[in-house]
Formats: structure tokens, C-alpha cells, sequence
């Protein structure tokens, strides 16, 4: 690839930002394509782009054959903040669930969490702009869009991050960069990893800079990006990856263990 540019799905919130971190500056041989979590898995399996910060339930699909190409991540180890269940009722009363279309791996989280900390199985529904709050028991909501979501009825918080080390005492991975496992990827890599040590070092900065225009007060989004997040998945993290797609697989969300390929 050394004479064409490289080609990254990156997500489209907040949290992503530490990951790319003057990507264009360092290379020119680097196109982004923005989009919600649920989308970047296909544009990886269409060849639309090189790698991909894909949800991590992807990576479980039976017909993919992706590769872990960094250790940079988007993480928690407890609450996250910006993956929450918004609910009328207290959490052990839900029984119907709409849920976040931009999410693939938050969606099998919060099943697993229902039916392994209060014995429920979710009826879940697919959420968007109209279906009325007034016939919501529960909505999960992602990304940026739960800082300012308006759901007033709906004042019954869960975060998920946080859900997950109570019911495992392991820390959670939500997304990681993959690629395909035959595709010849170059200095790729080592970019993906000096971006997210950048971004580490650029928190501050990342938070009064960029999140004012995605909608974050400055205070609440440095909150966020140094105290609720995880980046780089070490030992620990991914000892939560395992275990969560052993638990998803144990209850039926995916249909083996994957194997986890990492670079």
C-alpha cells in the first residue's frame, strides 16, 4: 500500500477523537470516513475502507475473518456515561427495551445484562425518531447524543459500563480497530498507535477544542475522556472482551466463542 492512501471507518462521537489524533498531520496517506458504529462493520466488509473501529460483537460474526490490528480502543473499566438505559420504571421491572440503532455491541450488552443480573429476557425493539416516549418502557441510548436527549419521562439511569463490572468486576471493550485478515495494511498499524498516544497526551485540549461542536459541555467532556474512558487494551481488557463474548455466546446472542485474532 505504500503508493496509495490508507483508508479508516472511524466513529462518528466524541470518543473516537483520542484515536485519531493528528493522524493528517503525521500522514497525507490517510482518508477518515465518519460514520455510527452499526454502519463501519460493512464498509469493512465492502472494502470501502482498510480498517475499521468496529463494535466488538462484529468481530464474533461467523463469515469474518478480521484481524485486531491495534491495541488502541475505546473502553471503560465502570461507567462509561455515554451508554445508558433511560427508563420509566426501576431496572429490574423493564421488560421491553427500544434500542439504539447506531449500536451493535451495547445492544447485546445491555440482553446479557438483563437476563444475567435479574433473570429477564429482553423483548427488544429497534428505536428511532418515531416512536413517541409516552409507549417507551426503556430506551438505550449511545454516543453523543445521551448528553442532551431530552428523554424527561425517562429519568431512570443505567449505565451499562458501569452494570458490567458489578455483575463481572472485569472492565469492558466496546470497540476496537480490525481489518481483514488477508488485506496487507503496511505502516498502518504503527499510525493507529503513535494517534492514540497523541490523543492520550491531548485529552485537555481534545475536550475544549473539539466537543463544543459535537454538543459537550468543555468540563463534562474532559470528565469523560480522562475519567471514564479506556484507550489502550491491555491484559485486563482484554480478559473483559473474553469473557463477554464467552457470556454472549453461553446465552445464545452469538453462535460460537470467535477466535480473536490479534496482529
Amino acid at each position: 500500500m505504500a503508493n496509495s492512501k490508507y483508508r479508516l471507518g472511524v466513529v462518528s462521537f466524541l470518543n473516537s477523537r483520542p484515536l485519531i489524533e493528528g493522524m493528517g498531520r503525521e500522514s497525507a496517506d490517510v482518508d477518515i470516513v465518519f460514520d455510527v458504529p452499526s454502519a463501519l462493520p460493512g464498509l469493512l466488509d465492502d472494502d470501502s475502507v482498510d480498517a475499521a473501529l468496529v463494535p466488538v460483537i462484529d468481530c464474533a460474526h461467523p463469515e469474518r475473518s478480521w484481524t485486531i490490528v491495534s491495541d488502541a480502543c475505546i473502553g471503560c473499566d465502570g461507567e462509561t456515561l455515554t451508554v445508558r438505559v433511560f427508563s420509566r420504571v426501576p431496572p429490574e421491572e423493564i421488560r421491553h427495551m427500544y434500542v439504539d440503532g447506531d449500536s451493535h455491541t451495547s445492544v447485546v450488552l445491555a440482553s446479557l445484562i438483563w437476563r444475567e443480573m435479574y433473570g429477564t429476557r429482553l423483548l427488544v425493539t429497534p428505536y428511532h425518531k418515531g416512536v413517541a416516549e409516552s409507549d417507551c418502557e426503556a430506551i438505550l441510548l449511545i454516543g453523543d447524543k445521551v448528553i442532551d436527549n431530552h428523554l424527561i419521562d425517562l429519568d431512570i439511569a443505567t449505565d451499562l459500563g458501569g452494570a458490567w463490572k458489578s455483575l463481572t468486576g472485569r472492565p469492558f471493550v466496546f470497540a476496537v480497530w480490525a481489518a481483514k485478515r488477508d488485506h496487507d495494511l503496511g505502516e498502518l498499524p504503527g499510525i493507529l498507535t503513535r494517534a492514540r498516544d497523541r490523543g492520550l497526551a491531548k485529552l485537555d485540549s481534545i475536550a475544549e477544542n473539539t466537543a463544543p461542536g459535537m454538543g459537550w459541555p468543555v468540563e463534562l467532556a474532559r470528565r469523560y475522556l480522562t475519567h471514564r474512558l479506556v484507550f489502550t487494551m491491555d491484559a485486563r481488557l482484554r480478559e473483559g472482551l473474553d469473557l463477554f463474548m464467552e457470556m454472549a455466546s453461553s446465552n445464545g446472542f452469538v453462535s460460537a466463542v470467535p477466535e480473536l485474532v490479534y496482529a
